[in-house]
């Protein structure tokens, strides 16, 4: 870090520069707070998610507990075709959002697969659904958790570093140039008496 100048010009930048800080700190806060706010709307709309997946499943195991028979072979029945994701852009965070999920069912021979199998296939795209949901609002809340953290360590650096530091160097200047400005006049009086003796003797 540069010495500090004690000089008048470094009292003027000092003094700029704290009026500077000053006015980036309030809206960094609401910036802050914003994102503070957006983060908890995600953490619940994520564990809103969690608890459907949770009641699905018990649901499916009640109303199909041949879903469970190890015997008929489902693997790939219901795969994922598509993701369709936008961006939101919230006080500088870039989220995911998810806009559109394309899952197809694939064909298989009805006299081959039991007649239950339609009614796990379109369960199995429900959740295939929710699961999806689940990551990107997972992602949604990492986003906004980094983000929380740039800021909130922005407003400490204003706030407890840098607005304390610059007080503390324009107390210095200023008590500096009061001190030089004392000592001139200090000067200025003996000078001018050692003129007047001189000028008596």
């Amino acid at each position: 870090m540069a010495r500090l100048q004690l000089s008048k010009s470094s009292l003027s930048r000092e003094t700029a520069h704290l009026k500077t800080y000053k006015q980036f700190l309030p809206s960094l806060d609401l910036k802050r707070q914003e994102l503070m706010s957006q983060r908890a709307r995600a953490a619940q709309a994520l564990a809103r998610t969690k608890t459907d997946i949770e009641e699905f499943l018990s649901t499916v195991a009640e109303e199909l507990p041949m879903f469970s028979n190890d015997k008929v072979d489902l693997k790939d029945l219901v795969v994922v075709k598509a993701v369709d994701l936008g961006r939101e852009n919230i006080m500088g965070a870039h989220l995911p959002v998810l806009n559109n999920v394309e899952i197809v069912i694939r064909d298989y021979s009805f006299l081959a697969k039991p007649h239950w199998v339609d009614g796990v296939a379109a369960k199995l795209k429900e959740m295939l659904i929710l699961r999806i949901r689940v990551q990107i609002e997972e992602r949604r809340l990492a986003l906004l958790n980094a983000a929380v953290r740039t800021i909130t360590q922005r407003v400490n650096l204003f706030d407890k570093v840098l607005i304390p530091r610059t007080r503390k160097n324009i107390k210095r200047i200023k008590i500096y140039l009061s001190d030089m400005e004392r000592a001139g006049v200090i000067n200025a009086k003996l000078a001018k008496n050692k003129r007047l003796a001189e000028a008596r003797s």
